[in-house]
């Protein structure tokens, strides 16, 4: 009986070169030791089992309703530029100012920009938004040798920015007014403070509510509160250096901020936030 070779040719006797392959691939992983082997072979098997129930499980999550939907938050809708009033139980001392305002909703809805027309009137229209506060000085700056009366139509906005301006006017010896059909609220009135002389319209509007954050970052009730104080304070101490009554303030206290609370003809003068009366109303 002839012997069985146990012995293999290293290569394929017709050229071939399987054997060849399967002894560098024994060489290969003759470098490794048999446990790291292991661990390579056991790893690989363990991301492919959690890739797979990873799969299943999202599929039966779906089909059981198990996670939520995603919930887009509805887009915020614009504050009214003409709040209605706040409810005082009282009837009016006067006309309700509101349905006197001719203003253009659109146009206040803007930031404030200035023109100057004939007489030295600066007209100041659109929102006090961060910056309009610059924006009034480099005006002043370029033109307030001509300028001797600020005409408001605003619906308010930042407070800071409002007192700068008002600080400036006052600096400058100007004036401020409040035309017929026109606008001044929220933060607005603490601009109209800052003229000299103040005057408003028979058919102006002009009204109060609390001031609030503006950013949406949650701050401590404690340090709220502290902060609430303080700005307080501030329009308090500006509203009697401007000689305007600091109690004028407590109707914005009084109102939230969806809401205004409008001045009749007569707490205008009480408050001496309006000087004297309107000569001729402007349109």
């Amino acid at each position: 009986m002839s012997q069985i070779p146990t012995d293999f040719p290293t290569e394929s006797p017709v050229g071939g070169a399987g054997p060849r392959k399967h002894n560098a691939l024994k060489r290969y992983l003759s470098r490794f030791d048999d446990g790291e082997v292991v661990r390579w072979a056991f790893g690989g098997m363990l991301i492919g089992t959690i890739g797979v129930l990873g799969l299943d499980l999202r599929d039966l999550a779906n089909s059981n309703g198990w996670w939520p939907t995603e919930i887009t938050a509805p887009a915020s809708s614009p504050e009214p530029i003409l709040p209605p009033a706040v409810e005082t139980g009282t009837p009016w001392p006067s006309s309700d100012p509101r349905r006197n305002v001719t203003a253009d909703e659109a146009r206040l809805a803007q930031p404030m920009s200035f023109v100057l027309e004939t007489g030295g009137v600066l007209v100041a229209e659109g929102s006090i938004d961060p910056g309009t506060a610059a924006r009034f000085a480099a005006e002043i700056k370029a033109r307030g040798e001509y300028v001797r009366t600020i005409s408001l139509n605003s619906p308010g906005g930042a407070l800071d920015d409002a007192m700068a301006m008002a600080n400036l006017v006052r600096a400058m010896g100007m004036s401020t007014e409040v035309a017929d059909g026109a606008l001044c609220a929220s933060s607005c009135p603490l601009l109209l403070a800052g003229g000299l002389t103040r005057t408003a319209g028979e058919k102006a509007a002009i009204g109060v509510h609390q001031f609030y954050a503006a950013s949406q970052v949650a701050t401590a009730p404690a340090q709220a509160m502290s902060d609430a104080q303080a700005t307080t304070a501030r329009i308090s101490r500006h509203l009697a250096v401007m000689d305007v009554d600091p109690a004028l303030w407590l109707h914005a206290l009084d109102t939230p901020p969806q809401a205004l609370y409008y001045f009749s003809t007569e707490e205008l003068a009480k408050y001496r936030l309006v000087t004297r009366p309107v000569v001729t109303a402007r349109k």
